[in-house]
């Protein structure tokens, strides 16, 4: 609504100090949005890297003080006594060597899922850790399974079916950049090579796609 005709000067002063309001009221919500940006990811950060980093604890003390007895830990195919070990094998690895392998994947992808909230990092995390845990028990062959490529694999599969299903901007942009940069671990699901679970990579990108499914089912709704 148009404000009735004021004397020069007044409108002058009034349009002046309209204008240092609004300016400063825009910089305090630009520093309180870069505040709360800043702070979301940090978070995001501190979870991704926190997940990675228990990984690296664990093998330490095992290498340094248990002499490497949780190698003998992981997901123990329909063995009833032992599924309790299940929810543990992606935190375990069989050295330091199959560590690094996995660690790269698990930053990058894991860091990309986090774009959606560290909630929604946990909660997938979660849910592979689950679900692809259960597969890989009821699938896999008599050995133990542990590493945690099944969480990468399940990472990639949450981005790329989101991708698809919710066809977003910015889905469809993290869908893309996952299969540009580690498609190539799709053919870890295939059978065949020595000393590595394919059951637990197909479990864990079959969770993680399911996941991804579910989650942009209802950011569409």
């Amino acid at each position: 609504m148009a404000l009735p005709p004021m004397p020069s000067g007044h409108a002058t002063r009034l349009a002046h100090g309209y204008r240092v309001g609004r300016d400063a009221v825009g910089r305090r919500y630009g520093a309180l949005r870069a505040t709360s940006w800043g702070r979301a990811i940090i978070d995001r950060a501190q979870v991704v890297l926190g997940l990675v980093g228990i990984m690296w604890v664990i093998e330490v003390v095992d290498t340094v003080l248990l002499v490497r007895s949780l190698n003998g830990i992981g997901i123990h195919p329909r063995d009833l006594g032992l599924a309790w070990q299940v929810p543990l094998a992606p935190f375990l690895h069989g050295g330091f060597r199959h560590l690094l392998s996995n660690t790269g994947p698990l930053l990058w992808l894991g860091a990309m899922v986090s774009l959606w909230g560290a909630s929604e990092l946990l909660l997938v995390t979660a849910g592979v850790t689950i679900i692809g845990g259960a597969g890989t028990w009821l699938i896999g062959r008599e050995a133990i399974h542990q590493g945690g490529s099944l969480l990468a694999l399940g990472y990639l599969g949450y981005l790329v079916a989101r991708g698809i299903v919710e066809r977003r901007a910015l889905a469809i942009a993290l869908a893309l950049l996952t299969v540009s940069w580690y498609g190539y671990a799709v053919w870890g699901i295939l059978p065949g090579t020595p000393h590595v679970s394919w059951e637990s990579h197909l479990s864990g990108m079959l969770a993680g796609a399911a996941m991804g499914y579910l989650r942009a089912r209802k950011a569409r709704a």
